[in-house]
């Protein structure tokens, strides 16, 4: 059992940046993959950013070059650095994680947290 938790979430104008950090309760150093979604009003849910279990990353098109994944296993948590928001990234954002090796562009993942909020004004 994983449980994730995020935070970091909130509003901020375009051009603004957040920091949202997930902390997960299982074993540090477990090699999961982890990830990033995000739904944003009327919207299905989508992948933002994410490290497969071998350390691979990939980000979702739309942020490209503006967010930024990152993690410590050792401590088992999760962020994502975001860049130059616009309003088109106002969505309530996930931390997910898989016990095997899985890409962003699916979203049968293992385990969610609860999600936050991140609403971006023009």
């Amino acid at each position: 059992q994983e449980d994730l938790v995020e935070a970091g979430g909130g509003s901020v104008q375009a051009g603004g940046s957040l920091r949202l950090s997930c902390a997960g309760s299982g074993c540090k150093n477990r090699r999961y993959s982890r990830g990033w979604f995000r739904q944003g009003p009327g919207k299905e849910r989508e992948g933002v950013a994410g490290i497969s279990s071998d350390g691979t990353i990939a980000y979702g098109d739309v942020v490209k070059g503006r967010f930024t994944i990152s993690q410590d296993n050792a401590k088992n948590t999760l962020d994502l650095q975001m860049n130059n928001l616009t309003p088109e990234d106002t969505a309530v954002y996930y931390c997910a994680a898989h016990r095997y090796q899985k890409t962003i562009y699916t979203t049968l993942w293992d385990y969610w947290g609860q999600g936050t909020q991140v609403t971006v004004s023009a």
